[in-house]
Formats: C-alpha cells, structure tokens, sequence
C-alpha cells in the first residue's frame, strides 16, 4: 500500500474542508475517450492511496463501445475483469460548468503494480522518463480545429448524421465578425477552461463554417497531454451548454479543410532552463540536438503515423492542397510540409509536428512524437533530407504519407523500430484495435457505394 503523500493529504483536507460529497474521475482509452465515474468523497478518500477498480473493458472495445474479437488483452476469454486505476493527485481540478466539481486523472497499473503497457497515459510516463533519464525536460503544447455544429442530436440520429449544420457560415477564418456572433459561447470557452486548469494561449475562428482553433498554453509534456485531453471533453462539455456540438473528427466534410491537432515541441536542460532547440551560432538558429530529433520523426512516421492519424477519417484529412501534410517532408516556417522547423529565441525555437489530426489521442500523439525524436538523438540520426523551399506536396523525394489506416497499421504492426521505442505489448495492442476499426468500416455499404452502383451497376 502507498503512504498518502502531503499533497494527498492536503487535497483530502481541503475538500473536507468544503464539505465536499462527491468527486469524478477518469481515464482515456485507446481512443482518447474519457471514460469516467462519479464516486462519493468517503469512497474516493479511501481509495486514493491504494487505487480502486476499473473494468478493463475500457481496452476492449472501441470509441462505439462494441467489443474487440481480436484482442488479446481482454475479452469475453477473460471475462473483463477489474484492473487498478491509481489516482494522479497532481492533475486535480475543479470543474467550474459543474459547479466547481472536484476531478482527478488516473492510470492503469498491471497486477505486478507496475504501468501497465497498453495504458496511453502510461505508455506517456514511460517514454518521458526515458527523456528525463537523458538528461531532457521536454515542453510540448497541441492546437486544435474543430467544427461547432447545431444541436439538433434527435434529428442526427433519426437520419443517420446528414443533418449537421455548423453554427455559422461561410468560410471566415480569423474572424471577428463570426466570433463576436457567438460571443457567450466563445468568451466561455477561453474563461472556463483557464478555470478548469487547461489555459490556452490563443483561440479564433478559423477557415470553414463554425470552425474553431484553439491553441493550449505550452508546459511540461505529461501536463501538456492532460490538459489536451481535458481541453477536448471540455470543449464538448461547454459547448452542449450553449446547444451546440463540437466535433473533432479530422475530416467533417469533403469540401472542407480538415481539422488537425498541431503538436508544438521541444526539450530542455531543467537545471539550467536552457531550450536544446536552440543554438545561437547556428545561422539557422536551431542545434544539432534539434536536427536530430527531426531526422527521428522523419524516420519513424511511416511506422507510428496510426498514432497520430488513428482512425478511417484521419486519413481524408492528409490529402493535396488541404492545409494537412503528404509527403515525409520538413522546412522552416512551412506549413506545407510534415514537420515545421520553427527557429527563433532561446525560449521559442521549437518543432511543428503538423501531420497530427484533431482525432488523435494526445496521449498517444505526444508518446509517437517524443519516443521518435529521442530516437533520433540515441542513434545520432543526420537530418539528411534537405529542408522543402516551396511546397511540400509536390516534393515526394523522401516518400510520401500512407493513404489509408490499414497500410498505416501493417507498417506499424511489422516495424522492429515501433516495438523497440513503444514496446510488443503496446504495439500489439494498439495496431489489432487499428484493424478492428478497418474492418468495422469495410463491413459497411455506404451512401456513395448506393449512388454510384445500385441502378447503373
């Protein structure tokens, strides 16, 4: 059993203090759901030393909660029994639209006690400290587009989702015209998630009908992820207040651009609070760690990329001329190209991993994007492809991204590099839930298929 910590016992005495009844927690699953419970304080208290149970079922099914068949993890074979969620004191907030509900994150350990391997957030933890043990603290921080649609959840589901409307029109990016036209829900958004401990630097209207970007304040990377994770649940949460949906799928219409969830990143020498990135004499202004670190994510995209694009629509997303990178490409300030260099100060050089979709789990994205890089750095990788002048979806020199989620995933799956920087037991894991989604979506006879075969065919 663990000793209750001071910060456990502060935050056990605080909240008695308030008279506190009940307190949510939560966990993500392989998705990036949130998947929760509310619990009475008396339970929680108890609980926050030793961990409580948690159906492990959260990583047997998917984002519809239909079971796996092909799983090995859990399963009908195992009769999904309970495994151990441990509180993570630090990440305690309260939840302000909930009237200042108490919340806390917890991670999965396996009967050993230890992290267990398939958890994304511990998967994270493990990777970060793998960065620590180096000598690097690595910074991160994710921005996120995403569609604000009517609320009109009856209609949707009676007619199979071809009824979303988004919340205003016209294209509009950087508006203020459109974000003064929903100004209560807008301003909500900023306010309420600084109060719920997920500040964001920046937010506007961006280019596409009641389309959003967000840009969350840059910390240490386990924080960085927490409060991605948070920042997509609560942007739901808020939104339903004001009758609206956010979605973040990566890809919500044809025409449209898609909506892409930037991972902005560097590392850091803690005692001497020195960016690594960064290197004056460079006339570039960026290190040779840095260079290092690129040439570990050009190398591993092919074999991580469902980790950053994880589901079927991810991949409508990475497509020429859609503002969403193609080709296995980097450039300084380019927005056309997978990774963008972006020199500059010593405390603001960092990378732009812009492959990464607003349907990623940030957990996963941010563990694909920093095992990568210290790949590159162990094995003293030379960033060999020359930096893309112009754009990057006409400079297929280096190769391009995979089309679809099931070439991703067999890359992934058949990779020695994926399983020595994320581990068999994740990758295993996470590339059979990869296959699953495929297959779920090939069974399916859709619209497109009855327009063009049922009369002429």
């Amino acid at each position: 059993m663990q000793q209750q910590n001071p910060l456990q016992h502060k935050i056990i005495q605080q909240l008695a203090e308030q008279n506190t009844e009940k307190v949510k927690v939560a966990v993500t699953d392989i998705d990036g759901v949130l998947r929760g419970k509310m619990m009475s304080f008396e339970k929680f208290s108890s609980i926050i030393e030793k961990g409580f149970g948690f159906c492990n079922v959260v990583f047997g099914w998917d984002a519809a909660d239909v079971a796996y068949d092909n799983a090995q993890y859990t399963g009908w074979h195992s009769g999904y029994p309970d495994v151990t969620a441990v509180i993570d004191i630090n990440t305690f907030r309260q939840i302000p639209w909930e009237n200042d509900l108490p919340f806390f994150l917890a991670d999965f350990k396996d009967e050993k006690g230890k992290d267990l391997a398939i958890c994304p957030r511990s998967l994270l933890k493990n990777i970060i400290q793998q960065a620590v043990d180096a000598g690097y603290t690595p910074f991160f921080s994710q921005e996120f587009e995403w569609f604000n649609l009517i609320d009109n959840s009856d209609e949707l589901y009676a007619t199979k989702f071809s009824t979303a409307r988004p919340l205003t029109h016209g294209m509009f990016g950087y508006s203020m015209l459109r974000a003064a036209e929903k100004a209560d829900y807008f301003n909500d958004l900023f306010d309420l998630l600084k109060k719920f401990g997920v500040p964001l630097e920046g937010l506007h209207t961006e280019t596409g009908p009641g389309v959003y970007e967000a840009a969350i304040t840059y910390s240490e990377i386990l924080e960085a992820a927490d409060r991605a994770v948070l920042f997509k649940t609560g942007v739901k949460q808020i939104a339903k207040q004001h009758g609206i949906i956010a979605t973040f799928m990566a890809k919500f219409s044809e025409p449209l651009p898609g909506c892409s969830g930037h991972i902005h990143q560097s590392l850091w020498d803690a005692t001497k609070k020195q960016n690594l990135f960064y290197d004056r004499k460079n006339k570039q202004g960026t290190s040779a760690l840095m260079e290092n670190y690129m040439a570990g994510q050009l190398y591993c995209l092919p074999f991580m990329l469902p980790m950053l694009a994880p589901t079927v629509n991810s991949y409508k997303r990475l497509v020429e001329g859609a503002w969403a990178p193609t080709t296995l490409t980097w450039g300084v300030d380019n927005r056309t190209t997978a990774l963008r260099s972006l020199p500059g100060s010593a405390s603001a050089t960092r990378l732009e991993t812009r492959v990464v979709g607003s349907d990623s789990n940030p957990y996963l994205a941010m563990a694909a994007c920093l095992a990568s890089g210290l790949y590159g750095i162990k094995n003293k990788l030379k960033l060999k492809t020359p930096a893309t002048l112009g754009s990057g979806y006409a400079n297929k020199k280096n190769g391009v991204l995979h089309k679809n989620l099931w070439e991703a995933t067999q890359a992934m799956k058949s990779s020695s590099v994926s399983k020595e920087i994320f581990g068999e037991a994740f990758v295993n894991h996470f590339t059979a839930t990869r296959e699953w989604e495929w297959n779920q979506f090939m069974k399916v006879v859709t619209d497109w298929e009855l327009k063009r075969y049922l009369e002429i065919i």
